[in-house]
């Protein structure tokens, strides 16, 4: 048995298809919106190894040691290529993937620290932003980001826990020649023919060093800087020293571009900010007002036409239209002349009289109001017209004579 027509009504009635089309719509654009800011709208809670990450193997850690010392710190989304005007210590933790192209894009004459990968760690499932240690990465992979400046590097880890002693090359300071650190799982030490020591361990193999003569500096082992290395007082304190050694007086800018966390640009995010932010709102605006037009209609319902009108209007428009396709319009010029030249002399008075006569009324007439053109000129240009602009030249300048003549001031 079919439904009634009231139910079927009703489940297609104009509300329901309007309210489709404003979820619809809102939908798509917050589709369009999140996926344009989708890379900056993540947290960058996910585990990794970057400033972002408060798992054992990130560096958030390190962040909040820097903001409790009062040191200027930021975290970057864009590729920090060269050092600000504030000489700022930039802080690159790359992993194994990033390729040595990216690496060589970096200013090296600013100074910048690029701490190495050593951990291969898993998600935890029971706790967001943790992760289970799985395993150490092959000196293959944790030596890449130092091969794209030295292609002899090559990385040494200890066997088992060891609590070493760092020993500052370069300007031990009196009293403070040996750091020692807390347990570290397999020690992560870095050798090269183009490394140049700052900090070796107790059997001198480079924790700390300097690329060449340049401002950049690599961290063999990650545990000096990442959470798992902080929770240990002495670890933290040759952590932080590092980077303070470093930095100087200035901040700390830690560069998480390389970790897939970079700031896209596309033509798309162009339009949801300023300068065009204001024409994206200008057109949604247009386009809410020509929807709102199509469906509540305004005022009441043109009713349709003849196809062929009637009456004298529509004849002399028709005649006109057909003149005008055929440019015959120079050929109205002498008939329009005569026109003007009857309707000026009713104007000034005559009522029968000859061809002859009026001529000479006129002629009187044009002796005493001296206008700009005489008849006999115009009628002559009107002969002479031979285009629709000169047609229209010479009708302007009957105009002209006949409100001369008439003394009309309109």
């Amino acid at each position: 048995m079919s439904e009634p027509a009231s139910s079927l009504r009703l489940a297609f009635s104009p509300r329901t298809m309007i309210g489709l089309v404003v979820v619809g719509v809102f939908a798509f654009s917050a589709f369009v919106v999140l996926s344009v800011y989708a890379p900056e709208l993540r947290s960058g809670d996910d585990g990794g190894a970057h400033a972002l990450s408060k798992s054992a193997i990130g560096y958030a850690g390190a962040v909040r040691l820097l903001q409790a010392e009062g040191a200027p710190v930021v975290i970057s989304r864009s590729p920090l290529l060269r050092s600000g005007q504030d000489g700022a210590l930039r802080v690159l933790t790359p992993g194994p993937e990033v390729k040595s192209a990216a690496l060589e894009a970096y200013d090296r004459t600013s100074p910048m620290l690029i701490v190495l990968p050593k951990w291969q760690a898993a998600p935890d499932a029971a706790h967001r932003g943790w992760v289970r240690k799985a395993t150490i990465m092959s000196n293959g992979l944790g030596a890449a980001p130092a091969k794209s400046l030295d292609e002899s590097s090559f990385l040494h880890r200890r066997t088992g826990v060891s609590s070493p002693r760092l020993r500052d090359v370069v300007s031990p300071a009196a009293g403070q020649d040996v750091w020692p650190l807390g347990p570290i799982d397999q020690l992560q030490t870095l050798s090269g023919k183009d490394w140049r020591p700052i900090l070796v361990d107790d059997e001198n193999r480079i924790v700390l060093a300097v690329w060449r003569d340049s401002r950049v500096a690599v961290l063999a082992d990650p545990d000096l800087l990442n959470t798992q290395g902080l929770k240990n007082l002495d670890t933290a304190r040759v952590g932080m020293t590092i980077l303070d050694r470093l930095r100087g007086e200035h901040g700390v800018a830690f560069d998480v571009s390389l970790n897939g966390f970079e700031r896209s640009r596309s033509i798309l995010r162009l339009v949801f900010e300023p300068p065009m932010l204001g024409a994206t709102l200008c057109a949604l605006a247009a386009a809410i007002l020509m929807g709102f037009h199509a469906v509540a209609r305004f005022g009441p319902a043109v009713s349709g036409g003849r196809a062929f009108a009637l009456g004298k209007r529509a004849l002399i428009d028709t005649s006109a239209d057909l003149i005008r396709a055929a440019h015959k319009e120079h050929e109205l010029a002498p008939a329009y002349a005569a026109l003007i030249e009857a309707r000026t002399a009713r104007a000034v008075g005559e009522r029968d009289g000859g061809a002859s006569d009026r001529a000479a009324r006129l002629a009187g007439l044009e002796r005493r109001r001296r206008p700009t053109d005489t008849l006999d000129a115009l009628k002559t240009a009107a002969g002479a017209a031979r285009s629709r602009g000169e047609t229209l030249g010479v009708a302007a300048r009957l105009f002209h004579w006949k409100s001369e003549m008439t003394r009309d001031r309109r």
